[in-house]
């Protein structure tokens, strides 16, 4: 049996689920992740939309939700029925596809706008623009756990270019303007700066 890499994650999705149930400090999910051959057990680390959340129980997607985790992300505004994405921690052996992601909200951000180029979806976000210094041209950042790359940063608003298989695999391919978004910046960034201010 291979063991996950506790709270690492790719940014590459690997379900879309639906809430089942929110209420105060308890979540539960329901999914199409095919779990027969690899069932979730208690205690694994799940990103339901970017944020790592504790597995409770062997075989079911249910979650604790600390008054930290409600303040800092989507799911103070979340309801039965919103579309999650889902990945489950990586393995030693996973083909790394997206980024570093830790499942660690940085912020709650919006979408902006949603246009259409060909075959492409160009979505512009805003988040607070307190963290425009972790949005570099052709960086990358999580949104909703997804693994995307920063195009036009501008005082806390950016663009990101969407590729017809991420719009059908994950739910971004329902998000509308106006709607909140889980965001997490590049660790590597955050390192970066935080050596900076040690000099």
């Amino acid at each position: 049996m291979w063991y996950r890499c506790d709270k690492l994650f790719t940014g590459i999705i690997q379900s879309v689920g639906k809430i089942a149930h929110i209420q105060g400090s308890k979540l539960s999910v329901v999914a199409s992740l095919d779990l027969n051959a690899d069932p979730i057990k208690a205690g694994e680390s799940i990103a339901v939309n970017g944020c790592c959340l504790t597995a409770l129980a062997d075989g079911e997607l249910s979650f604790d939700l600390s008054p930290e985790t409600r303040l800092r992300t989507s799911f103070h505004h979340a309801t039965p029925g919103t579309p999650v994405n889902l990945e489950r921690a990586m393995r030693p052996i996973d083909r790394f596809g997206g980024h570093i992601v830790q499942g660690h909200v940085d912020a709650v951000g919006e979408v902006v706008t949603i246009l259409q180029d060909g075959d492409f979806t160009v979505f512009r976000f805003r988040s607070p623009e307190e963290f425009d210094r972790y949005l570099i041209d052709k960086g990358s950042v999580s949104v909703d756990g997804v693994s995307l790359t920063v195009v036009n940063p501008i005082a806390g608003e950016f663009d990101v270019w969407v590729v017809p298989h991420t719009i059908e695999n994950t739910n971004l391919g329902i998000r509308r303007p106006g709607e909140l978004v889980n965001l997490e910046f590049d660790v590597l960034a955050k390192h970066i700066e935080k050596l900076i201010q040690r000099d």
